[in-house]
């Protein structure tokens, strides 16, 4: 359950003006300078011969510059065309939008999930839910007796002493924000323990067709009495809308259920999501739900 483009600047260097005549460094023209030269050199030494380039290479020279000329205009032109500067365009690597893998690293300072911790309480059928970013501190005795239930441990697999807990709760808080654990509040009661991360740059990525800005979602009903009573769907169907409302580069929210919890596969159905495929991840068969932007309005 653990929350599981590369294009550089050119520089143009002018070459030197070769076929001009002007020497760049002196401006002095090299025709002058050779015949100059040449002078110096037969009256020292009459044997001396007079040498210089001959016309057609000069003209070589003279059409290779024009035509390095043309293709720089031309990238300039392209430049102007595409609403770029090509002298500043991004190295694609630092874009947000371009953190495609698990192993891709965030630029300084970037959220990966858009504040979840400032996304405020929603409105919803069963009353205002809060999601609650986890502090290890206030938060752990309640998530690790959550994760102690029979019930939950034999999809969480996260059942044992607290330090288990703990341990899995401080690996996404010291990561770099690809995973926000968060408290469930619901008309100011903490009831159940959600993850919100980044699908598409955790390793559930290796095994769908992911895009960029996928979000995912895990869910734990902490209260026996809060199951089965349609609850979770109201919920999961909330969360996801949020999703969407507060992360606009975001077009789909991803869930991996296992597929024995049929409960959880219902509930997200009934959320407005669609099975889109079965898939085999390292610690069980899933069940990929997705809930597209698209279509939030139609499921």
């Amino acid at each position: 359950m653990s929350p599981t483009d590369a294009s550089a600047d050119a520089v143009s260097t002018p070459l030197p003006d070769v076929g001009s005549g002007t020497c760049p460094a002196t401006g002095e023209d090299s025709t002058t300078r050779g015949a100059d030269r040449g002078a110096e050199r037969s009256s020292d030494h009459e044997d001396t011969l007079d040498l210089r380039l001959p016309d057609e290479l000069l003209a070589l020279f003279e059409t290779g510059q024009s035509g390095a000329g043309d293709t720089d205009a031309g990238a300039a032109e392209d430049g102007q065309q595409s609403g770029g500067d090509s002298t500043a365009a991004p190295d694609s690597r630092t874009r947000p939008d371009a953190l495609t893998r698990p192993d891709s690293l965030p630029p300084a300072g970037y959220d990966l999930l858009d504040g979840v911790a400032e996304w405020g309480p929603i409105t919803t059928p069963a009353g205002v839910f809060h999601l609650v970013p986890v502090r290890v501190e206030r938060d752990l005795p309640l998530v690790w007796r959550w994760m102690n239930d029979p019930a939950v441990t034999a999809f969480w697999k996260l059942a044992g002493p607290q330090n288990v807990t703990e341990d899995h709760l401080r690996s996404q808080l010291a990561g770099d924000g690809r995973s926000v654990p968060c408290l469930g509040v619901l008309g100011g009661t903490p009831m159940s323990y959600w993850e919100i991360y980044r699908a598409d740059l955790d390793s559930l990525a290796r095994h769908y067709p992911a895009r960029p800005h996928d979000t995912g979602i895990h869910l734990l009903i902490g209260a026996v009495t809060d199951r089965g009573c349609g609850l979770g769907s109201t919920l999961l169907r909330a969360v996801a809308d949020l999703v969407l409302d507060k992360r606009p580069s975001c077009a789909r929210v991803i869930a991996e259920p296992d597929l024995r919890n049929i409960p959880s596969v219902t509930a997200f159905l009934n959320a407005g999501f669609r099975f889109s495929a079965e898939v085999d991840l390292p610690d069980k068969r899933a069940v990929l739900m997705v809930r597209e932007r698209s279509l939030r309005g139609l499921l």
